[in-house]
């Protein structure tokens, strides 16, 4: 199997570094990524700590530091209204940590031609999230659908000129969109809110990238499975136990075997397991995918605090497994 984990806050780790200090400084950002892949050779390199917040932060959000090694986050919300988002112009190529991200893929993908580097895109739900913040945006998806569905079409026309922007720089997408995900949003509010701009985006970006283009959702993603694959999209993550049914989301998976499906371990063993406990894991998605082709191990996000060693381990004992 091969084996792809999502290293994100984890390769400030691998440096000695805080991922509040390699979100923000591109030498840091790029020896932090440069030393992951070395270490992992993992399939895509995603640059960026903070993913999500990238557009948000373009749009005037505020990014806080966090305590220690936590993960940087919004917590102050500019926006009080859907009806606000409509003003706002697509995000601009020299806003906010754009032109050090972009530049900082591009000198990755120079060092390391054998990686496979992209830029983290946001969906337009995750967007609003960190605009608005979650409560307000379920509120208003709840009492005004219409409006926010709107809304959330235009702040994807904007991530659609997002997707140019990455594109004309010579680089390829990772696409995110884990806040409209179940339970956070109810499968109907999904279906009747979030799924519309979604799918307008990922065919327009696969449009734009001239081919078709992963969409990472976590949390309970059985019951919208089909709605996802609807978008065209030809990569999905099966995210891990206690998110959502993995047997559900893999006997569903089972008539599309044209889609590559990263079936995620779960987070708290792969951070802090034994050995044992880990490769008992390992062999627990090879059952449940045994015989399925386009499949992949994954992680998640790695957790800052795991070991190298239990990484490397993995990537090893998985390469055994047919």
């Amino acid at each position: 199997m091969e084996f792809s984990p999502a290293v994100y806050e984890h390769c400030a780790a691998l440096i000695g570094r805080r991922p509040w200090e390699v979100s923000r400084d591109a030498e840091l950002l790029f020896a932090a990524q440069a030393e992951a892949f070395r270490r992992y050779r993992h399939r895509p390199v995603v640059v960026g700590v903070d993913i999500y917040n990238l557009e948000a932060e373009a749009y005037g959000a505020a990014v806080s530091e966090p305590e220690g090694n936590g993960i940087p986050a919004i917590t102050d919300h500019p926006l009080a209204a859907v009806a606000e988002l409509h003003g706002l112009p697509p995000p601009a190529a020299d806003a906010g940590r754009i032109p050090m991200l972009l530049a900082t893929a591009r000198r990755l993908q120079n060092a390391l031609p054998e990686a496979d580097v992209r830029v983290p895109v946001a969906g337009p739900f995750s967007v609003a999230a960190n605009l608005l913040g979650f409560d307000a945006l379920l509120v208003e998806a709840f009492t005004n659908p219409a409006a926010t569905g709107a809304a959330l079409r235009h702040l994807a026309e904007g991530q659609a000129g997002f997707v140019r922007m990455v594109r004309d720089a010579g680089l390829g997408i990772a696409f995110f969109e884990s806040a409209a995900t179940p339970p956070l949003l109810s499968p109907e509010l999904f279906r009747a809110v979030a799924l519309p701009p979604l799918g307008w985006l990922l065919e327009a970006a696969s449009a734009i990238m001239d081919r078709p283009v992963p969409c990472i959702m976590g949390g309970n993603t059985a019951p919208i499975l089909e709605d996802l694959l609807g978008t065209g999209t030809g990569y999905v993550i099966c995210p891990a136990p206690g998110e959502t049914d993995q047997t559900a989301f893999m006997a569903t998976m089972r008539a599309h075997l044209g889609v590559t499906v990263r079936v995620n371990m779960a987070p708290e063993i792969t951070a802090r397991g034994r050995w044992p406990e880990v490769r008992t894991e390992v062999d627990r998605i090879a059952r449940l995918v045994a015989g399925r082709p386009n499949t992949c191990l994954g992680t998640g996000a790695l957790p800052f605090e795991t070991a190298p060693e239990t990484v490397r381990r993995i990537a090893e004992y998985a390469a055994t497994l047919g």
